[in-house]
């Protein structure tokens, strides 16, 4: 990798409760990080489970970055410790919306198959926040700067946080590690207290650099302060911001 490229890996999966997100980073990859000389593989997992995430691991020897937009996927063990090695070795992760339960099996699901796992501890360890339900079902809610958040984080260059509306559930994330660094705020009218829905850590011995955010409905991705956010957190996650 330089300064002006990198190799990127992307995971998701085709399921109606994914928030489109095949669409999106396809999308995403077409109009932003190709053209800024990136390499970009989209690893689309299978529906219905079992969740099968086919070329995965071969991807990760080489990428750069992970971006992660998969919603309660249980691959083989393969993959998982293909995740695991990728952030041991320092290397960045990039979670978007559903990444909060990526890997995280809901009481509906039926048994796993054998060599298939799940991997709750995700949730916790690496993106450092709980995943304990909705503050909102589906309503709106206003972003703003997180009071904590610095004042001048390249993150927010060009994001205009005071337009972002959320479109979707509000994510109970709290609370956060403790190294987590929150960066925007959302409120839902009524609900106290907000929610961080966006943040950045350090992962492991390795200090991986770890970027989460809970906006990704369409809705949200459709507002060019939330894909410049994204953008931004990929310069950040590869050292490049």
């Amino acid at each position: 990798m330089n300064l002006r490229s990198a190799e990127i890996v992307c995971v998701t999966v085709e399921d109606p409760n994914n928030y489109d997100a095949v669409n999106f980073l396809s999308a995403f990859a077409e109009k932003e990080l190709r053209p800024a000389g990136h390499h970009v593989t989209i690893v689309q997992g299978n529906q219905p489970k079992p969740t099968r995430l086919e070329g995965l691991a071969p991807a990760l020897k080489t990428a750069d970055l992970l971006i992660v937009f998969v919603r309660r996927a249980t691959p083989p063990l393969a993959d998982l410790e293909a995740i695991r090695e990728h952030l041991a070795a320092g290397k960045p992760l990039l979670g978007i919306r559903t990444a909060n339960h990526g890997f995280a099996v809901s009481p509906k699901d039926p048994p796993l198959p054998e060599g298939c796992v799940a991997w709750p501890e995700f949730t916790p360890e690496v993106l450092g926040c709980q995943n304990t339900g909705y503050e909102t079902k589906g309503l709106p809610y206003r972003v703003e700067v997180h009071p904590a958040a610095a004042k001048d984080s390249p993150l927010l260059e060009g994001v205009e946080p005071g337009t972002i509306r959320g479109y979707q559930s509000l994510y109970r994330v709290l609370p956060l590690a403790a190294d987590a660094s929150p960066l925007l705020l959302g409120t839902a009218e009524g609900i106290e207290p907000g929610q961080p829905i966006a943040w950045t850590r350090l992962y492991g011995p390795a200090k991986a650099r770890v970027f989460y955010t809970s906006l990704g409905a369409p809705e949200d991705m459709a507002q060019a302060s939330v894909r410049r956010l994204i953008s931004n957190a990929v310069r950040w996650t590869l050292g490049q911001l």
